[in-house]
């Protein structure tokens, strides 16, 4: 008798969901797509070993070919050559620090005009060209995520400062002008719109229900990875195909108020993400961002504001659907990306968290010349 094939599998139908955070919809449409689990970058990340640049500016060794420094960590040693992590100014910023702070929005809210007043800088996450970020044991990303912090406090003393943004382009399409693992911090004297629609959003939905929409429990089929502080999942209404959310587990409205510990522990769950994504995904081009709260958000808002970091792999590009009505079409099925990736087995996933240590109380690991 011949063997009979399985019935194929019923295409699902197509649905717009809305995004609640965001307060934009998303369309899913799965016909635009192979099977999910066929998903892969078509342009991933070259391999770095290939492409390392002898004249890296980044590189150990080229400290003078950059920018002014900020501060850098410093490694074991503790001798300054030898440093772990930099924050320097960016070379070419889109904001200047040399101008004079003056917001007259303040004064007059229909004023469409502010100097270009802010901060641009570069966070050198490691000082061996071919190491990406997710290369780094955890605690050493957390190590990344605390001179995070330890600029976004310095930033913060400037009065004329409304908002920081932290992000990070992994991979020219990606936008990365540089192959050496790095990410960014961008200082404004506004509040973007998307923050402003985002926090109002949020405050609606506390102000209806009392409770924060992303303290609320999630559906267990968009859960990726719990950690002792921390959940990953794939957001209801992702706008990007195995886009992903990392949340604090304890209400946080500002990102700057984590500590080491709490950093520790989102390094590691950060790199067993970007580790199954590459896996998954074929080493793709990505971005991440760190969501967090005006710096003079009301009183009145930290209650139902709740930072998180989201990234998102570069598998589509935006057309002209997507630009005209800001609805992005998603191929891919928010529950079948979280099964999806939680399903790939990155082999050390369990030393990733065995490897921090709670136990250290440090605030900033060792750290010299301070300069905004």
């Amino acid at each position: 008798m011949a063997s009979q094939k399985p019935p194929p599998s019923l295409p699902q139908n197509p649905e717009l969901r809305k995004d609640k955070i965001n307060n934009k919809w998303v369309v899913f449409s799965p016909a635009r797509s192979k099977r999910p689990s066929d998903f892969k970058s078509k342009s991933p990340v070259s391999d770095p070993n290939l492409t390392q640049s002898q004249t890296c500016p980044f590189c150990i060794g080229h400290e003078h070919e950059c920018a002014p420094e900020i501060f850098r960590v410093l490694d074991d040693s503790d001798s300054y050559s030898n440093w772990r992590i930099r924050v320097i100014q960016n070379l070419y910023p889109a904001l200047s620090r040399d101008i004079q702070p003056h917001n007259p929005g303040l004064e007059n809210p229909d004023c469409g005009f502010v100097p270009g007043f802010g901060f641009h800088d570069v966070v050198i996450e490691t000082t061996t060209h071919p190491v990406h970020l997710s290369d780094l044991p955890g605690s050493g990303v957390g190590e990344v995520l605390m001179a995070y912090k330890k600029r976004a406090l310095q930033i913060a003393s400037f009065d004329d400062i409304q908002y920081i943004q932290v992000f990070k382009n992994h991979g020219a399409s990606a936008g990365a002008s540089m192959s050496h693992s790095h990410s960014q911090i961008i200082a404004l004297p506004i509040v973007p719109p998307s923050v402003s629609t985002r926090l109002a959003a949020m405050k609606e939905h506390f102000e209806q229900t009392g409770n924060c929409i992303l303290c609320e429990k999630l559906p267990k089929e968009l859960l990726i990875y719990e950690s002792r502080h921390f959940v990953s999942v794939v957001p209801y209404a992702a706008s990007y195909a195995f886009e992903i959310w990392i949340i604090p587990r304890v209400h946080s409205a500002h990102f700057h108020d984590i500590d080491k510990e709490k950093a520790d522990d989102l390094g590691g769950l950060l790199k067993l993400m970007l580790k199954k994504m590459a896996l998954q995904l074929n080493n793709p081009p990505f971005n991440y961002m760190i969501h967090t709260s005006p710096l003079r958000i009301d009183d009145s808002q930290l209650s139902c504001s709740h930072w998180f970091l989201q990234i998102v792999p570069q598998l589509t590009v935006l057309a002209g659907f997507e630009i005209a009505t800001g609805c992005h079409i998603n191929p891919v099925f928010p529950q079948d990306a979280a099964k999806i990736l939680r399903e790939v087995n990155v082999e050390d996933s369990e030393e990733i968290f065995k490897e921090v240590n709670v136990e250290d109380s440090e605030e900033i690991p060792k750290e010299v010349k301070v300069d905004c």
